[in-house]
């Protein structure tokens, strides 16, 4: 684990390459997480009561 791993955050940063681990845009998560939230769902109607 280090400079030569190519899984973790320090290796990518020594190597100069991107993915999960190192995502070239950190707000793609931080924007992805918001939309989630304001995503609620609507409440079911009520059965209307018969007379």
């Amino acid at each position: 684990m280090g400079k030569g791993d190519k899984k973790t955050r320090r290796g990518k940063l020594f190597m100069g390459s991107y993915g999960n681990t190192r995502p070239k845009n950190s707000n793609a998560k931080v924007e992805k997480a918001a939309e989630k939230a304001v995503v609620v769902e609507k409440p079911k109607a009520k059965a209307k009561a018969k007379k």
